[in-house]
């Protein structure tokens, strides 16, 4: 996966200016990690990455770079 894609798809998924998200990036403190945003992120993974990842996953996630962890596990495990 292409982790800078992978950031600027979640730069535009929270219509943050291009380059805000990273791998360190906390959630908590990402403007728009919400309720929604993390709807759109799952209708995201299955769209562009055909990776089923569960809600409660997502709840546990810290970073922007969990997030890009379980799509990439989550995606090969659909592969496999």
């Amino acid at each position: 996966m292409d982790h800078k894609a992978f950031y600027a798809k979640l730069d535009e998924l929270l219509e943050l200016p291009e380059g805000s998200i990273a791998a360190d990036s906390a959630l908590a403190d990402v403007e728009g990690w919400d309720s929604i945003a993390v709807i759109s992120f799952i209708a995201l993974a299955d769209a562009d990455y055909v990776a089923t990842v569960p809600p409660e996953r997502i709840a546990r996630c810290r970073t922007a770079g969990d997030l890009a962890g379980l799509i990439a596990e989550f995606s090969a495990q659909h592969a496999g």
